[in-house]
């Protein structure tokens, strides 16, 4: 059996997927389709970049959904992979919803639809320039949270991607404060991240809650496939758990090293990444040597 991941905010580059387009009758349909939904020229951004567009959440979400949509549809379209072979999907924050679209627990239009509301609420839930994140490299969550409650920091952890690099999301203010508490407590590295916003955190709750709204009236399907959501960091199959999960994903922790985890225990043993970039390929490697991992994002790799 197969796992299929999917990546998140970050993974961006100009061009992403420009080849499948090219290349592909099915990846340009779908291109138009997704544009169709969202009313919004996603190539155009994806493949100019104009005003820096593709660095802006408000677009950022659902470009990258687009482009790792539209590989994983011409990589099913021409590999023996069949829905059947899938046994897992899970995606790093927006990827969750790319999992849920390419596994058909929700629609394509509905997805393009709830990624441009998502991305449109995280990019105006604050102020900007207001709160920022950073990524902390050499310690694992327990020992930055110890870090954090020790020295009554006012920030709070936002990705556990892997045992040496967390997250962290706060104000801009804060999350300078905290850089020497961090260092010289044995964090390796501290880097200011180039984001609009402390995603995944206090500050989107409002967001979070009015997009739970639109969560609650999109349609979602039952099959086979399990989703391991990012807020539990468990394999869902019924509506109800992932819905909830779902709702709860903005203003949280994403869990990925304890997803990752759990693909373990499932017996899981090959993943394919199939999106923009190989970056959850490398956080993979450093949270389980167990798994053979390929990462789909340029045609070559068909």
């Amino acid at each position: 059996m197969t796992s299929i991941v999917f990546p998140g905010q970050g993974s961006q580059f100009l061009c992403m997927a420009k080849d499948f387009h090219d290349n592909f009758k099915i990846a340009k349909q779908t291109y138009e389709e997704i544009e169709d939904y969202a009313k919004i020229d996603l190539r155009k951004i994806i493949f100019e970049n104009n005003d820096n567009k593709l660095n802006l959440t408000q677009f950022t979400q659902i470009c990258i959904f687009a482009s790792s949509y539209v590989i994983y549809k011409v990589y099913i379209n021409e590999s023996n992979l069949k829905l059947e072979d899938i046994n897992v999907m899970l995606g790093h924050s927006l990827g969750e919803y790319t999992a849920l679209a390419c596994s058909n627990k929700i629609s394509l239009k509905d997805c393009s639809l709830i990624l441009k509301k998502r991305g449109e609420l995280m990019n105006n839930a604050v102020k900007p320039n207001e709160t920022g994140m950073a990524a902390l490299i050499g310690k694992d969550a327990n020992i930055i949270q110890k870090i954090i409650d020790e020295n009554k920091l006012n920030v709070e952890i936002a990705n556990d991607n892997s045992p040496m690099q967390i997250v962290i999301s706060g104000l801009k203010e804060d999350i300078l404060l905290s850089k020497d508490f961090f260092l010289s407590n044995n964090v390796k590295k501290y880097v200011e991240l180039n984001v609009s916003a402390a995603f995944h955190s206090k500050f989107m709750i409002n967001a979070q809650l009015e997009l739970s709204e639109k969560i609650e009236g999109l349609n979602f399907y039952e099959n086979k496939i399990n989703i391991i959501s990012n807020f539990d960091a468990n394999p869902h199959n019924d509506t109800v758990s992932i819905k909830k999960n779902l709702k709860n994903q903005m203003a949280n922790r994403v869990n990925w090293t304890k997803s990752i985890k759990n693909l373990e225990l499932m017996k899981e043993t090959n993943i394919l990444e199939i999106g923009p970039g190989k970056v959850l390929s490398g956080l993979i490697s450093r949270i389980s040597k167990n798994f053979d991992i390929k990462s789909i994002n340029q045609i070559s790799d068909l």
